[in-house]
Protein backbone atom coordinates (compact mmCIF):
# COMPACT_ATOMS: atom_id res chain seq x y z
CA UNK A 1 0.00 0.00 0.00
CA UNK A 2 2.89 2.36 0.78
CA UNK A 3 4.77 3.58 -2.29
CA UNK A 4 7.25 1.62 -4.42
CA UNK A 5 10.36 3.41 -3.18
CA UNK A 6 9.71 1.95 0.30
CA UNK A 7 10.09 -1.71 -0.83
CA UNK A 8 13.79 -1.98 0.08
CA UNK A 9 13.04 -0.62 3.54
CA UNK A 10 10.11 -2.99 4.08
CA UNK A 11 12.13 -6.00 2.93
CA UNK A 12 14.86 -5.18 5.42
CA UNK A 13 17.51 -4.52 2.78
CA UNK A 14 17.92 -0.81 3.48
CA UNK A 15 17.89 1.11 6.78
CA UNK A 16 14.85 3.35 7.16
CA UNK A 17 16.84 5.89 9.17
CA UNK A 18 20.23 6.26 7.46
CA UNK A 19 19.66 4.59 4.09
CA UNK A 20 22.55 2.13 4.35
CA UNK A 21 22.32 -1.51 3.23
CA UNK A 22 24.12 -2.96 6.27
CA UNK A 23 21.14 -4.57 7.99
CA UNK A 24 20.97 -7.90 9.78
CA UNK A 25 18.18 -9.72 11.57
CA UNK A 26 17.99 -10.19 15.33
CA UNK A 27 16.63 -13.18 17.24
CA UNK A 28 13.46 -11.25 18.14
CA UNK A 29 12.77 -10.76 14.38
CA UNK A 30 13.74 -7.11 14.39
CA UNK A 31 16.45 -5.74 12.10
CA UNK A 32 19.53 -3.77 13.15
CA UNK A 33 21.62 -1.37 11.08
CA UNK A 34 25.39 -1.90 11.21
CA UNK A 35 26.02 1.77 10.46
CA UNK A 36 23.62 3.81 12.64
CA UNK A 37 22.83 0.94 15.06
CA UNK A 38 19.08 1.50 14.79
CA UNK A 39 16.81 -1.46 15.65
CA UNK A 40 13.20 -1.77 14.54
CA UNK A 41 10.43 -4.19 13.58
CA UNK A 42 9.66 -4.57 9.88
CA UNK A 43 6.03 -5.44 10.68
CA UNK A 44 5.64 -2.25 12.69
CA UNK A 45 7.39 -0.28 9.95
CA UNK A 46 4.95 -1.65 7.35
CA UNK A 47 2.01 -0.73 9.56
CA UNK A 48 3.34 2.79 10.17
CA UNK A 49 4.09 3.46 6.49
CA UNK A 50 0.60 2.31 5.52
CA UNK A 51 -0.92 4.60 8.16
CA UNK A 52 1.25 7.43 6.81
CA UNK A 53 0.00 6.69 3.30
CA UNK A 54 -3.62 7.06 4.40
CA UNK A 55 -2.78 10.18 6.40
CA UNK A 56 -1.32 11.85 3.31
CA UNK A 57 -4.52 10.96 1.43
CA UNK A 58 -6.49 12.77 4.17
CA UNK A 59 -8.48 9.71 5.19
CA UNK A 60 -9.97 9.84 8.66
CA UNK A 61 -8.43 7.83 11.49
CA UNK A 62 -11.62 5.74 11.65
CA UNK A 63 -11.48 4.91 7.95
CA UNK A 64 -7.77 4.11 8.10
CA UNK A 65 -8.24 1.83 11.12
CA UNK A 66 -11.00 -0.04 9.29
CA UNK A 67 -9.03 -0.36 6.03
CA UNK A 68 -5.87 -1.65 7.72
CA UNK A 69 -7.46 -3.72 10.47
CA UNK A 70 -5.62 -1.67 13.09
CA UNK A 71 -7.11 -0.20 16.25
CA UNK A 72 -8.44 3.34 16.09
CA UNK A 73 -6.30 4.24 19.12
CA UNK A 74 -3.13 3.20 17.27
CA UNK A 75 -4.02 5.16 14.13
CA UNK A 76 -5.07 8.21 16.13
CA UNK A 77 -1.76 8.15 18.01
CA UNK A 78 0.25 7.96 14.78
CA UNK A 79 -1.81 10.73 13.16
CA UNK A 80 -1.08 13.04 16.08
CA UNK A 81 2.60 12.08 15.93
CA UNK A 82 2.66 13.03 12.24
CA UNK A 83 1.10 16.40 13.06
CA UNK A 84 3.66 17.02 15.79
CA UNK A 85 6.51 16.31 13.39
CA UNK A 86 4.96 18.61 10.78
CA UNK A 87 4.76 21.44 13.31
CA UNK A 88 8.40 20.86 14.34
CA UNK A 89 9.49 20.80 10.71
CA UNK A 90 7.69 24.05 9.87
CA UNK A 91 9.14 25.77 12.91
CA UNK A 92 12.70 24.57 12.25
CA UNK A 93 12.66 25.44 8.55
CA UNK A 94 10.79 28.74 8.73
CA UNK A 95 12.16 31.75 6.87
CA UNK A 96 10.75 35.24 7.11
CA UNK A 97 8.14 36.09 4.47
CA UNK A 98 8.72 39.04 2.18
CA UNK A 99 7.47 40.78 -0.95
CA UNK A 100 3.71 41.19 -1.29
CA UNK A 101 2.05 39.82 1.83
CA UNK A 102 -1.61 39.34 2.66
CA UNK A 103 -2.51 39.40 6.35
CA UNK A 104 -5.72 38.39 8.07
CA UNK A 105 -7.13 36.73 11.16
CA UNK A 106 -10.12 34.44 11.50
CA UNK A 107 -11.98 32.22 13.95
CA UNK A 108 -12.18 28.44 14.06
CA UNK A 109 -14.18 26.19 16.34
CA UNK A 110 -17.62 24.89 17.17
CA UNK A 111 -20.92 26.67 16.96
CA UNK A 112 -20.46 30.29 17.90
CA UNK A 113 -22.39 31.58 20.89
CA UNK A 114 -22.76 35.17 21.99
CA UNK A 115 -20.92 37.95 20.17
CA UNK A 116 -20.15 37.45 16.50
CA UNK A 117 -17.23 38.65 14.36
CA UNK A 118 -13.98 39.88 15.87
CA UNK A 119 -14.02 39.12 19.56
CA UNK A 120 -16.45 36.19 19.15
CA UNK A 121 -16.74 33.94 22.15
CA UNK A 122 -15.85 30.23 22.31
CA UNK A 123 -13.73 30.36 19.18
CA UNK A 124 -10.05 29.73 18.40
CA UNK A 125 -8.36 32.88 17.10
CA UNK A 126 -6.08 32.16 14.15
CA UNK A 127 -3.69 34.56 12.42
CA UNK A 128 -2.17 34.14 8.99
CA UNK A 129 0.28 35.70 6.55
CA UNK A 130 0.34 34.69 2.89
CA UNK A 131 3.28 35.48 0.64
CA UNK A 132 1.90 35.97 -2.86
CA UNK A 133 3.36 33.30 -5.16
CA UNK A 134 4.88 31.76 -2.04
CA UNK A 135 3.88 30.14 1.22
CA UNK A 136 1.45 30.76 4.04
CA UNK A 137 2.27 31.03 7.75
CA UNK A 138 -0.37 30.45 10.42
CA UNK A 139 -0.58 30.37 14.17
CA UNK A 140 -3.07 30.42 17.03
CA UNK A 141 -3.09 33.75 18.90
CA UNK A 142 -4.68 34.72 22.24
CA UNK A 143 -6.41 37.81 20.85
CA UNK A 144 -6.49 40.24 17.92
CA UNK A 145 -5.01 43.25 19.69
CA UNK A 146 -2.53 45.47 17.84
CA UNK A 147 0.20 44.37 20.23
CA UNK A 148 -0.35 40.66 19.52
CA UNK A 149 -0.74 40.91 15.74
CA UNK A 150 2.12 43.36 15.20
CA UNK A 151 4.44 41.16 17.27
CA UNK A 152 3.65 38.25 14.93
CA UNK A 153 4.13 40.40 11.83
CA UNK A 154 7.53 41.71 12.96
CA UNK A 155 8.71 38.22 13.94
CA UNK A 156 7.61 36.51 10.72
CA UNK A 157 8.05 39.10 7.93
CA UNK A 158 10.81 41.28 6.49
CA UNK A 159 10.57 44.98 7.18
CA UNK A 160 9.83 47.00 4.04
CA UNK A 161 7.51 44.41 2.50
CA UNK A 162 4.19 45.38 0.95
CA UNK A 163 1.34 44.50 3.31
CA UNK A 164 -2.29 44.02 2.29
CA UNK A 165 -4.96 43.91 5.00
CA UNK A 166 -8.55 44.89 5.60
CA UNK A 167 -9.22 48.07 7.57
CA UNK A 168 -9.09 46.45 11.02
CA UNK A 169 -7.71 48.95 13.56
CA UNK A 170 -5.04 46.57 14.90
CA UNK A 171 -3.12 46.99 11.63
CA UNK A 172 -3.00 50.78 11.90
CA UNK A 173 0.70 51.01 12.83
CA UNK A 174 1.72 48.64 10.02
CA UNK A 175 2.52 51.67 7.84
CA UNK A 176 5.63 52.21 9.95
CA UNK A 177 6.94 48.74 9.10
CA UNK A 178 6.37 48.71 5.34
CA UNK A 179 4.00 49.85 2.61
CA UNK A 180 0.46 49.23 3.83
CA UNK A 181 -2.55 48.97 1.52
CA UNK A 182 -5.99 48.46 3.05
CA UNK A 183 -9.23 47.21 1.57
CA UNK A 184 -12.59 48.06 3.13
CA UNK A 185 -14.51 44.84 2.53
CA UNK A 186 -17.87 46.43 3.21
CA UNK A 187 -17.35 48.34 -0.04
CA UNK A 188 -15.28 45.97 -2.19
CA UNK A 189 -13.29 42.74 -1.97
CA UNK A 190 -10.54 43.94 -4.30
CA UNK A 191 -9.15 47.17 -5.67
CA UNK A 192 -6.45 46.32 -8.20
CA UNK A 193 -3.70 44.48 -6.31
CA UNK A 194 -5.16 45.55 -2.98
CA UNK A 195 -7.03 42.54 -1.63
CA UNK A 196 -6.65 39.62 0.78
CA UNK A 197 -8.33 37.00 -1.40
CA UNK A 198 -5.32 34.70 -1.16
CA UNK A 199 -5.26 34.35 2.61
CA UNK A 200 -9.05 34.12 2.69
CA UNK A 201 -8.75 31.31 0.17
CA UNK A 202 -6.47 29.50 2.60
CA UNK A 203 -9.01 29.92 5.43
CA UNK A 204 -11.60 28.26 3.19
CA UNK A 205 -9.12 25.50 2.32
CA UNK A 206 -8.51 24.77 6.03
CA UNK A 207 -12.08 25.11 7.26
CA UNK A 208 -13.42 22.82 4.55
CA UNK A 209 -11.05 20.08 5.76
CA UNK A 210 -11.78 20.71 9.43
CA UNK A 211 -15.48 20.01 8.95
CA UNK A 212 -14.84 16.26 8.55
CA UNK A 213 -13.34 16.02 12.05
CA UNK A 214 -16.66 16.92 13.69
CA UNK A 215 -14.90 18.99 16.31
CA UNK A 216 -11.24 19.43 17.30
CA UNK A 217 -10.16 19.82 20.90
CA UNK A 218 -8.88 23.35 21.50
CA UNK A 219 -5.55 21.99 22.79
CA UNK A 220 -4.91 20.33 19.41
CA UNK A 221 -5.98 23.16 17.13
CA UNK A 222 -2.43 24.39 16.61
CA UNK A 223 -1.28 20.99 15.32
CA UNK A 224 -4.24 20.63 12.94
CA UNK A 225 -3.67 24.18 11.73
CA UNK A 226 0.01 23.52 11.01
CA UNK A 227 -1.00 20.38 9.12
CA UNK A 228 -3.21 22.51 6.87
CA UNK A 229 -0.37 25.02 6.41
CA UNK A 230 1.95 22.18 5.42
CA UNK A 231 -0.55 20.66 2.99
CA UNK A 232 -1.26 24.02 1.39
CA UNK A 233 2.42 24.91 1.00
CA UNK A 234 3.17 21.48 -0.50
CA UNK A 235 0.01 21.05 -2.55
CA UNK A 236 2.04 20.56 -5.75
CA UNK A 237 4.51 18.05 -4.28
CA UNK A 238 4.40 14.38 -3.28
CA UNK A 239 3.21 14.67 0.32
CA UNK A 240 4.07 11.05 1.15
CA UNK A 241 7.73 11.44 0.13
CA UNK A 242 7.95 14.74 1.99
CA UNK A 243 6.48 13.23 5.14
CA UNK A 244 8.72 10.17 4.83
CA UNK A 245 11.81 12.38 4.93
CA UNK A 246 10.47 14.47 7.81
CA UNK A 247 9.70 11.44 9.96
CA UNK A 248 12.56 9.07 9.21
CA UNK A 249 15.41 11.35 8.14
Amino acid sequence: MAKKFTVKFLEGRKCIFCGSYGLYRLADKRVKCRKCRSMYSLNKLKRDLNILHYFTLELSANRTASELGVSYKTVRKRYMFFRERIAEYLDTNFRKLSGELEIDETYFGGKRKGKRGRGALNKIVVFGILERNGKVYTTVVPDVSAETLMAEIKAKTEKGSVFYTDDFKSYKSLKHYGKHSKIKKTKAYARGRTHINGIEGFWSFAKERFYKYHGIHKDNYYLYLKEMEFRFNNRNTDIFKKMFKIIYR
